[in-house]
């Protein structure tokens, strides 16, 4: 790779030279375009970029920036693209929103005959969904996994004994070891591959578009298959960041052969509705249109928007007397609450209102005030630096989305958090939910900070928690990380708000308690004397610890068994990860501390029984936790 970039340097002035274009027009992330872009933009040509701004995990993306920042004009596919370029301060005029160009074709190409190209490629027998189509190339930051990776992936397809076409991989790094496998496997002259090392586009994408299947990792599978509903099998990380469609099943490690063949069981065969992320058919009309609207006479010299900068002397001054903080938002069950919080966690400003039931008037509710605490920390002499957002529910903190939402959050999934907030109040965004907030708050400002290790448990309406490994909070492969109130400690025990059954949630949350509460106020046994209750007052978990201190025996025993299940749990984790540190945080942690530690003691081995727990001294680790994703990006800390 390197040798081919240094000799198209070599030749590409004389050819360049030879044909004098106007504009050159480059396209995507190869090391070949990133030669034509340095010798275009050393030799004033403009240039035009297609499919700038994408994000794809691998050092495609390196050389696709830097193509970015060497051209004039730039053409992308997707709404995300576009604000990318935008936040790499690229011109927003020279900027133009026109789809994959390759897409135009694409979505009118499967009414075509495609039965001769099929039978070119697989024999006269194979039909349509019934093969598979395999390109898998080199990761070259990896290069020795991903040819593992890729034994992995030739032996579950021999495995699945369907008709296969099997491409060879791309001439990067790591590409010659590739070829042996395939050679070591057979695959060449095996009865149900055909292997080849080139197809014709208009062809392999017919191919595509009937395929039963379509796996490796080529940016095919999560763009032009997109265009057909092909179900795709992406594997490892060479595609990680690009937009897909519901037809791409991601094996982020694909470490074993029976992950592959399982991934195959669940693809093959399927049809998924076209995908339109990429483009409507008509992006060719739209770039035509903006090469014409481009004037040879304006200045070549590119124009970069960075952001406004306060020039004057008396605003540096005000700038070094502002205090940088960040913008914190909490959603909770019942209540939204917002708060500006300082570096040093101090909570500046706090606002609450009830959180809304309905989507549009809880995303209303957001914006709007945080508009107006965005506005009031000018007059309290705060510099915001960005928004973070704790939520309940999965949440994918790359996105800013919400995935799946809690029970207690009505209407909360599949929602885009990070766009309507940073369109509104132009600042950056993070997202996160409850449990890694507080995980990041107690690493910040309370109990785990200096600590490497360390787990955060919440116990309140719900049990959930963090984890900090090696200093760094754990999303885990699909952000299901630290999902600390769904550990089963019963075969069956509770309903779990999840569905599921015997969590520790079930027993140990504020919920669990209450329910258990109300079952002895209904059977007139969770009244003890000096306890009374009002007629509108509702039964709550503080009923029970109150009845259970005042010498009521069974809530003594709900509490012991809640204590117990919150223990085990805890035990579990020190067995799976060894933390040093135990944090307890929430409105039950003081209760549950003592049992917690006593479980260790009898249930965890002798390695974990002295691991640290404490209850944890912060007030609000939501929002603090929130406003850490914001103030840790200040100093170029990965949360």
């Amino acid at each position: 790779m390197v040798e081919s970039v240094g000799l198209a340097l070599v030749k590409l002035p004389d050819v360049l030279n030879r044909l004098k274009p106007d504009i050159i027009i480059v396209h995507g992330d190869r090391f070949d375009a990133l030669a034509l872009a340095t010798s275009a933009a050393l030799m004033n040509i403009r240039i035009l970029h297609i499919e700038g701004g994408e994000v794809s995990g691998t050092i495609d993306d390196s050389i696709r920036h830097a193509i970015t920042k060497l051209s004039h004009y730039h053409v992308c596919c997707t709404r995300s693209a576009e604000q990318h370029l935008i936040a790499m301060c690229e011109d927003h005029d020279r900027i133009l929103l026109a789809g994959c160009p390759s897409y135009d074709k694409l979505l009118n190409v499967k009414n075509k005959d495609y039965m001769g190209v099929m039978k070119a490629w697989l024999g006269d027998d194979v039909k349509p969904e019934e093969y598979i189509v395999a390109l898998q190339h080199p990761v070259t930051t990896d290069i020795k996994h991903s040819v593992k990776m890729f034994e992995f992936t030739l032996d579950a397809l021999i495995s699945f004994n369907k008709r296969t076409l099997v491409l060879f991989p791309n001439i990067d790094a790591g590409s010659k070891e590739m070829v042996r496998v395939m050679r070591k496997k057979g695959v060449e002259h095996h009865p149900n591959f055909r292997a080849v090392k080139h197809v014709p586009f208009e062809q392999f994408i017919q191919l595509v578009a009937h395929a039963g299947c379509m796996i490796g990792n080529s940016s095919c599978g999560v763009r032009e298959a997109g265009a057909f509903g092909t179900p795709v099998i992406n594997l490892g990380t060479r595609q990680t960041g690009r937009e897909t469609g519901e037809n791409v099943l991601h094996v982020r490690d694909a470490d074993t052969e029976n992950k592959i063949i399982h991934a195959l069981q669940l693809q093959f065969g399927k049809r998924y509705p076209c995908s339109k992320i990429y483009g409507d058919g008509n992006s060719v009309p739209r770039i035509v249109k903006f090469l014409k609207s481009i004037s040879l006479s304006e200045p070549l010299q590119k124009k970069f928007c960075f952001p406004p900068v306060k020039e004057s002397i008396s605003q540096d001054i005000d700038h070094i007397l502002e205090t940088l903080s960040a913008l914190a938002v909490d959603l909770g069950g019942t209540n939204l609450r917002i708060a500006i919080v300082s570096m040093k966690g101090e909570i500046i400003k706090k606002y609450a209102q009830p959180n809304p039931k309905t989507y549009e008037d809880r995303i209303e509710l957001i914006l709007k005030m945080c508009v107006e605490a965005a506005s009031e920390a000018v007059s309290l002499n705060c510099r915001i630096l960005g928004v973070g957002i704790s939520t309940g529910g999965r949440v994918n903190p790359h996105e800013g989305v919400v995935l799946h939402s809690t029970k207690l959050i009505q209407e909360w999934s599949s929602v885009d958090l990070r766009t309507p907030l940073s369109d509104t109040l132009h600042l950056p965004v993070w997202v996160d939910n409850d449990g890694n907030c507080a995980a990041l708050a107690e690493r910040k400002f309370g109990q785990g900070k200096g600590i490497e290790d360390f787990v955060t448990v919440i116990t309140g309406t719900g049990i959930g928690g963090g984890v900090i490994h090696h200093n760094e909070l754990v999303h885990g492969s699909s952000f299901c990380a630290g999902e600390l109130g769904h550990i089963m400690v019963s075969f069956d025990g509770p309903e779990c708000m999840c569905g599921s059954h015997g969590c520790i949630e079930a027993y140990a949350s504020g919920i669990a308690l209450q329910r258990e509460a109300k079952r002895l106020h209904d059977e007139d046994l969770l009244l003890v004397e000096d306890m009374s209750l009002k007629n509108d007052e509702s039964v709550t978990a503080v009923h029970l610890i109150q009845a259970a201190k005042l010498g009521n025996s069974k809530a003594s025993n709900i509490l012991k068994t809640a204590g117990t299940a919150l223990g085990i749990g805890i035990v579990n984790i020190l067995h799976t990860i060894n933390p040093s540190l135990v944090i307890l945080s929430g409105v039950l942690a003081n209760q549950y501390v003592n049992p917690v530690k006593e479980v260790i003691r009898q249930r965890g081995l002798a390695s974990v029984q002295d691991v640290a727990v404490v209850v944890s001294n912060l007030s609000d680790p939501a929002l603090l936790g929130a406003a850490s994703m914001v103030l840790d990006y200040t100093t170029r800390r990965t949360y």
